[in-house]
């Protein structure tokens, strides 16, 4: 279900703060609600210097102090898992979309998203598929990371993380028993 209804503006960032990041996007989710066609899906296309992003529902984690000290920043985010990075290397996407222009439905949002990255990832000769725990994964190890925030079929959020250094010091998404890759890792 694809129309020119459902197309979307590709804006690069470039590097950028995540807090900036998250500046930018509320100017493109309040150019969703302002507007009265509601047509202005976009995706926006960054990398951030390092900062671990800690969900806001969860008390403060208990090493947060231990994680600065590595020179990256902390950010409390309305995103769903509970602690991941976001770093140089990592290609990170945020679609800014009215879910109205495709499916009313945040299961299938995640899942398109899921498919997106198994069908780019197919491409590099790959073969991941998708898990329970959200995401995109080769073998045990997840290649892309999807972390979404809903508010009136607004969506935001989709990272497909490549530098593993910084996740030696966390426990990715809360994600017990499973590890992180990247594609260059994957291909060598």
């Amino acid at each position: 279900m694809h129309t020119s209804t459902s197309a979307a503006e590709v804006i690069q960032l470039g590097r950028i703060s995540y807090a900036r990041a998250l500046q930018v996007q509320q100017l493109y989710v309040r150019r969703h609600l302002d507007s009265k066609d509601k047509l202005h899906n976009a995706l926006l296309l960054c990398e951030h210097p390092p900062v671990y992003t800690i969900r806001t529902r969860h008390s403060p984690f208990e090493e947060e102090q231990r994680l600065k000290l590595l020179g990256a920043e902390l950010f409390r985010s309305n995103r769903d898992g509970f602690i991941t990075i976001h770093g140089p290397g990592e290609l990170v996407c945020y679609p800014i979309i009215n879910l109205g222009c495709f499916k009313k439905s945040v299961k299938w949002y995640v899942f398109e998203l899921e498919r997106t990255g198994i069908n780019l990832f197919r491409k590099y000769v790959l073969k991941a598929s998708s898990s329970p725990d959200t995401g995109v994964w080769v073998g045990n190890n997840k290649i892309c990371a999807i972390g979404i925030h809903c508010g009136r079929y607004i969506t935001l959020a989709l990272n497909c993380n490549t530098d593993m250094g910084w996740f030696e010091n966390i426990v990715p998404c809360g994600i017990v028993g499973k590890g992180v890759t990247s594609l260059s890792q994957e291909l060598g």
